[in-house]
């Protein structure tokens, strides 16, 4: 698979190329504000793609290499939103199911407790608690047995969370699991006070062995940056120690990815079954659920409108990836992977009379060093959202300039106004943004602008996006 895209991908950059070099000798001249910011950020126009359009009309206001293949960053995630809530509908959930494989006499199940994952996006820790609630209140008092999770809806990931960045502990770096819970991440609360050091989990996960090594001082926050150290012991993701020196003026939290889903799923359950009041002196196995199991619970997800609005205000990549996973999950009743996802979405584009060739999805977040789109693709797509039918539910869920999301610090002096609606995208080398503007005589466009250049995510290409949207603000 990866030499297949690889292979794709030098084939996109052959073609990128020449796509440049006759979209430059053919594109009008870009308007002089935005010359002079490309050349005071040092970046080549052909290093650029635009595409400003009407998409009540279709008519073009500016565009610039808008066919060549680009990074998109996290603005991929417009493609793996609006096409999950135009396949799926914005009223789709995901259930999570509680089976139990022996009779439950006098509350004591005697048997197993089987949690099959239904690949529920918004499985927050408040959500799992309720889940345990709800299996607590059909009368099961003790398991007697094991807890048994079938992730089998996915296939197992081949990555690994360190394998973009090496921070494996982000949680932009999670992993999509047919059972996620919570980001798989917790709050670390770090507390110094009369010369110690005191560490509060949140949610903590019974199976988590924490060694705190945190030195406390009497003033201020000894350290910048990474002020405390978290690192796992003997390669056992159960096993984590945190070091550090930390004095009153340091940040209250620290929020990390912990363990692996299936160790997080079972930890945190086991906590919530506790806290209950419910006993458990089991362990966890990963299964298949048995046949003759019965079932006694099912939690039901937020609605997909609600996981697209988290997922594009705050670019949730876990979240978008399990988005396109469920598409394919959809139409299969065995284990799907990003692969099987992928060619869900090519064939939801086939059905829209949109045809991308140039189009790398990868794993639908735009977290990808092999992802690729057009700026002319993509105005597509916010042209085909303009015109759909789930629109209203499709544009509330984009960050508001000044307002909302990641938009929020950027357009400030616009966020009055509510005429910018767009999904931001960075990366090592990328900045992007695609979305819609409101012009001052009340025209909407959709803008779609990509900077992959050296530095773009670091300060040189935001200039350059934020000069271009507000020059469309300014079209009749």
């Amino acid at each position: 698979m990866i030499t297949a895209i690889a292979r794709r991908l030098a084939f996109l950059l052959i073609a990128a190329g020449h796509c440049a070099t006759f979209a430059l000798a053919d594109a009008p001249a870009l308007p002089p504000r935005l010359q002079q910011i490309l050349s005071a950020q040092g970046i080549s126009a052909s290093q650029v793609s635009i595409a400003i359009r009407d998409p009540h009309s279709g008519e073009s206001l500016l565009e610039l290499n808008t066919a060549v293949a680009r990074s998109p960053a996290s603005t991929m995630k417009v493609l793996t939103t609006w096409s999950a809530l135009e396949s799926l509908g914005p009223n789709h959930r995901w259930h999570t199911r509680a089976y139990a494989t022996g009779p439950v006499t006098h509350g004591r199940l005697a048997g197993d407790l089987v949690i099959v994952g239904g690949g529920d996006p918004s499985l927050t820790a408040e959500h799992w608690w309720r889940f345990a609630r709800q299996i607590r209140a059909t009368g099961i008092q003790s398991i007697e047995g094991d807890i048994v999770i079938d992730r089998t809806m996915y296939q197992s990931q081949a990555e690994d969370p360190d394998e973009f960045d090496g921070k494996g502990y982000r949680t932009y770096n999670v992993l999509p699991d047919a059972l996620l819970v919570n980001l798989q991440s917790a709050e670390f609360y770090v507390r110094a006070e009369g010369g110690d050091a005191e560490v509060t989990v949140d949610p903590l996960p019974a199976n988590l062995h924490l060694d705190n090594r945190i030195h406390a001082a009497a003033h201020g926050c000894p350290q910048t940056g990474h002020w405390v150290r978290f690192t796992t012991i003997d390669a056992d993701p159960l096993h984590v120690a945190m070091d550090g020196v930390v004095g009153p003026a340091c940040p209250a939290y620290a929020q990390r990815s912990i363990m692996t889903a299936p160790e997080y799923a079972f930890g945190t359950f086991v906590t919530f079954w506790r806290s209950l009041g419910g006993r458990f002196d089991g362990s966890l196995r990963l299964a298949h659920r048995p046949e003759q199991a019965s079932l006694i619970a099912t939690l039901d997800s937020d609605s997909l409108a609600e996981v697209v609005y988290r997922t594009n205000k705050w670019s949730s990549n876990a979240t978008a990836r399990m988005l396109l996973l469920s598409m394919a999950a959809e139409q299969s009743n065995s284990s799907v992977s990003a692969a099987d996802g992928e060619a869900a979405l090519d064939a939801f584009l086939q059905t829209r009379g949109l045809h991308f060739p140039e189009l790398v999805v990868d794993n639908g977040s735009g977290l990808s060093r092999v992802a690729r789109i057009s700026a002319d693709s993509m105005s597509a797509v916010l042209g085909a959202a303009f015109n759909g039918r789930y629109f209203p539910e499709f544009v509330g869920s984009l960050p508001i300039g000044g307002q909302d999301g990641t938009l929020r610090k950027r357009f400030v002096d616009l966020a009055p106004q509510a005429r910018i609606r767009m999904k931001t995208g960075h990366l090592s080398g990328v900045a992007a943004i695609a979305g819609y503007v409101t012009t001052r005589s009340g025209r909407t466009l959709t803008v779609v602008i990509m900077v992959n250049a050296p530095g773009a995510e670091a300060g040189r290409g935001d200039p350059l996006i934020d000069t271009v949207v507000r020059w469309a603000l300014e079209r009749n």
